[in-house]
């Protein structure tokens, strides 16, 4: 998960809109949009109905790893955020996805890896914020945010949007998600990597590590974790003051239904919705692991309707 997470990097500063393309069978257009940054353009799609004027707009944050603006990656074609995005459209709620940098369309635009830091995430979510609130066309801004894209949106979302949605977020920082993936390993494993772990969440780079643990706690990878470290979902979730939806389902293989709970114990006002059977790319899955593992290469699946009508139904409503 760490490995893979630290080749996604964000967007920067400005835009261009460009042409829009549609589907005659659809009610929905699809409008690329392209972000100018010192280092390469940053790519995305806005979906909005083809005829619409002041409805809300969310921005959707893809989870880790080199997730494209559609919920792929090279090893998994499922295309959950494009069938995301499609149904809230449906629901007349427009949205902007997005190549994350160094990803899909943004591959010109990567960063180098000992130069990225988390708040590049949260900075760039904020900069694609400022861009839907300048479009008097949108009535309302919302992030929803999946998986890792949860706390980056969550801490986004603070002084800057109309209402945020979570979507299977993690609800401790990542240090003890580490340890707890750890923690079935034998001791030998716990004694070496524990420590790196202690030692870059307070600020301080591990200089002899293992040549087993180097993929994973390389130096040119280790400011990076140290600013991913310091945020706790937790923490960040009690600071906003606008309305929260925390969506878990209850098949999800990668985040548990405990971290939701956690999320909701930090802010007793939000909304939880537990969503039965369904996984962490939105399907609904009755089987075994097995089975819920061959859906994220498996793009004829819908994505849960619980899942949209429960995101429509909240955005609408403010």
């Amino acid at each position: 998960m760490i490995r893979s997470i630290l080749t996604a990097i964000f967007l920067l500063l400005f835009f261009v809109k460009v042409s829009a393309t549609s589907n005659n069978d659809t009610a929905f257009i699809e409008t690329p949009v392209a972000l100018h940054t010192p280092t390469g353009d940053i790519f995305g799609t806005l979906t909005t109905p083809k005829i619409f004027s002041e409805i809300p707009v969310a921005l959707i944050i893809a989870g880790s790893g080199p997730i494209d603006r559609n919920g792929n990656n090279p090893m998994a074609q499922n295309e959950s955020l494009r069938m995301l995005a499609y149904s809230l459209v449906n629901n007349n709620v427009a949205s902007l996805r997005f190549d994350k940098r160094g990803i899909g369309e943004s591959k010109g635009a990567a960063k180098s890896e000992i130069e990225l830091r988390f708040e590049d995430y949260i900075n760039d979510a904020k900069n694609w914020v400022e861009l839907l609130k300048k479009d008097a066309r949108f009535s309302k801004v919302i992030i929803i945010g999946h998986s890792e894209g949860s706390l980056i949106g969550m801490i986004a979302a603070l002084h800057s949007v109309d209402a945020y949605v979570s979507i299977a977020g993690a609800g401790k920082s990542a240090d003890k998600i580490i340890k707890e993936q750890l923690a079935s390993q034998p001791p030998m494993v716990k004694d070496i990597a524990f420590p790196i772990i202690d030692s870059l969440v307070l600020g301080k780079t591990v200089k002899d590590v293992n040549p087993a643990f180097y993929s994973l706690f390389r130096p040119s990878v280790q400011p990076y974790m140290i600013s991913w470290f310091a945020y706790d979902p937790a923490v960040e979730i009690k600071k906003l003051s606008i309305p929260v939806l925390i969506i878990q389902g209850t098949n999800d293989i990668q985040v548990s239904v405990d971290e939701a709970d956690l999320l909701l114990k930090a802010k007793p006002h939000s909304t939880l919705v537990l969503i039965k059977n369904m996984n962490h790319i939105f399907r609904i899955i009755d089987g075994d692991k097995n089975s819920n593992i061959a859906t994220y290469n498996n793009s004829s699946l819908p994505i849960s309707k619980d899942l949209t009508d429960n995101i429509s139904k909240f955005i609408n409503k403010r």
